[in-house]
Order: structure tokens, then sequence, then C-alpha cells
């Protein structure tokens, strides 16, 4: 119902024509008076759309009525006039306006400012008054909105990161793995054939599982509404198959195994495969060796290798802020840099929800 109103505002203006008619018309005690609260109800519709002439306007109309025959003045149409100045008009023509009217109210109340300075400060104060409110509203929905707009910023860079980082994983994976084994297979043509070819179709096998992550991550991007969450397909039970398309690599799993929350079931999951891959990356050869252990409240990833320890080769940059990205998102904290034994550790620890 408020969306619905405020979608239509022109709803506001009649509603202050009809508080304009409200207060004045009952005292209507002239043809005069009765013309310029008509005129003054019409101005006032429009005061939203043109603050700054409505208000001038309905300032003259009222200095009318101050007028003979008769003393009748549109106090209501003033006051809302000046209040949509302040409400609609920019800031700098706002407190014209202000000043404009604390003026000729000055000038109104010239002996009252004499014979009784208090009353006659405040009623050449008066004027402002509305003004302030308005344009105290005004600014108080121009840093809402400001606040939404930069809320809906913020949610669309967070989903484009999370996009990026699922888009690093699969695509730096299953490439990282389709070169091992084609590499493989080229160097076992010449000897071994069979071999040769089991290595090929493990290639074209991981290939076919890349292209189907894409085309799910495409599918998420395309469905309105739907979080990258939606990829997040894979998790601590995929490692065993992970681990071994790795090739020289090897699993061990302590403590007494839990469900995972999702969250944290796939950050485990994209933890283990962005350190493979680096290893294959930056230390091709080395064996890796990864440990999940289930603690009491908590999980730990531990993922090192038999390489040359940390080089700051391209890439691994990225891919450690992916991971610390990850881990930081559910709640943990992530190490990693050279072993002290030699080689590169990845080590990760995260926080699990009391079990209910």
């Amino acid at each position: 119902m408020i969306d619905w109103v405020r979608g239509r505002p022109w709803l506001g203006d009649l509603a202050l024509v009809a508080v304009v008619l409200a207060a004045e018309l009952p005292g209507v005690a002239s043809v005069k008076s009765l013309l310029i609260t008509l005129a003054c109800a019409g101005l006032v519709a429009l005061g939203r759309r043109h603050p700054v002439p409505v208000v001038a306007l309905v300032g003259v109309l009222y200095l009318l009525g101050t007028m003979p025959p008769g003393y009748d003045t549109p106090g209501s149409a003033m006051i809302i006039a000046l209040y949509l100045a302040g409400r609609h008009a920019p800031a700098l023509a706002a407190a014209t306006v202000a000043l404009g009217a604390a003026a000729v109210s000055a000038t109104l109340t010239t002996d009252a400012l004499v014979t009784h300075p208090l009353t006659g400060v405040t009623m050449t104060l008066f004027p402002t008054l509305p003004v302030t409110a308005g344009y105290t509203v005004g600014l108080r929905a121009e840093l809402a909105r400001r606040g939404r707009e930069q809320a809906a910023e913020r949610a669309v860079r967070e989903e484009r990161r999370r996009i990026a980082r699922e888009l690093h994983d699969v695509i730096a994976h299953h490439v990282s793995v389709v070169s091992l084994y084609m590499g493989a297979a080229r160097r076992l043509i010449p000897t071994d054939g069979e071999r040769a070819r089991q290595a090929l179709l493990t290639g074209e096998d991981t290939a076919r599982q890349a292209m189907t992550e894409m085309r799910h991550l495409l599918e998420v991007l395309r469905t309105d509404g739907e979080k990258a969450d939606g990829l997040a397909g894979v998790g601590a039970a995929g490692l065993p198959a992970l681990v071994e398309e790795s090739g020289n690599a090897a699993l061990e799993i302590t403590g007494e195994v839990v469900t995972l929350p999702a969250p944290v079931d796939h950050a485990v999951y994209r933890i283990v495969q962005e350190a493979l891959t680096n290893t294959r990356k930056h230390a091709a050869g080395a064996a890796s060796r990864v440990r999940l252990a289930y603690l009491p409240g908590e999980i730990e990833v531990e993922v090192s290798d038999n390489g040359r320890g940390a080089s700051g080769g391209p890439g691994l940059g990225l891919g450690l802020a992916g991971m610390a990205e990850r881990v930081s998102l559910v709640g943990g904290e992530l190490k990693a840099g050279s072993a002290p034994a030699g080689g590169f550790r990845v080590h990760a620890r995260i926080p699990l929800p009391e079990p209910t």
C-alpha cells in the first residue's frame, strides 16, 4: 500500500489542497478571501514541481489578504508553500526563500520589533521554520536514497567478486588439469600408447567437466534474482575425486565427519581446489598433501606440497586473495606461505556452528 501511494505523488498534492481548503474555507468572510483561498489551494498543488514560483505567488496572495477590504490571510497555504520550497527546491534557492520570507515578515512586524522585541524577532523568524523543516525532510530522504543506491552498488560489486572467484576456480583448476594430462600424454605417446590414451581421456573428461560447470555458471547468471550461491554445488564430499584428479596428491581426513553448512562446505572445496591448482602452476611435479580435520567447533583445511616454496609467480596473489576472501566470508582465518620443512603450505581454520 505504501509503495502504491509513493508511486502516485499526485495523491499528496491533492491532500495538501484538501488541507488548505479545510483550514481556510470555514473562515472565509468575503469574495476576496474566497478567491485568494481557492487560488492558494490550486497553487499548493503545483508546489512539489515548481516550489519557488509557487511560494512567491502564494506570498503575493498572502500580502493581498492583508489589504482592505477585510483582513484574511491564507496562513496554512503560506506555511505549506514554504515547506514545499525547503523540501523540493535546491539548497541555495531554499535558503533564499527563507531569507526573503524573514525579510517580508520583518517588514510586516516593524512595530512589534520596536515595542516587543522578543515577539517581533519570533514573528520575523517564524517563516524560516517551515523552510527548515522541509529542507531537513528532503535531506533525510536524499541521504536514504543515496544509502539505498550505495547498498545496491555494494551488492553488485560483491556479486561480481563472487562470480569472479567462481570463474577463477573453475577455469584455473580445469585448465591446469587438462594441461597436466596433455603434457603427460605427449611424453608417453612414443613409449606407452595405452597410458597416453588414458591421459588423453582424462584430459577430455576434465574439459567436459569444465564446460558443464561453465554452463551452470551461465545459467545462474541468466536467472533473475539467483545469487552466485547457486554455484555451490561442490563440497567436502567431492574432495576425494578432486585429489585423485589432481594426480600426485594424497588426502587425509581426521575427526568425526559432520555435515557442514553449505557456505563452509563450498569454501572448503574451493580452498583445496585452488591450493592444488597453485601447486601445479607454480611447483610442477611436486607432491601435494591435503589434510581435512574435523575438530570440536571448527574445521581445519591444510594443503601442503614439497615444491620450492613461495615464488611470487604471476597469478599466485590472485588465488591466495580469493582463498582469503572465501575464508573471511565464513568467519575463518587463512595462513599461506613457505613451510619450515620446505614447500608451500595453505592452512585455514573455519568455525562451525554449535550443533542443535
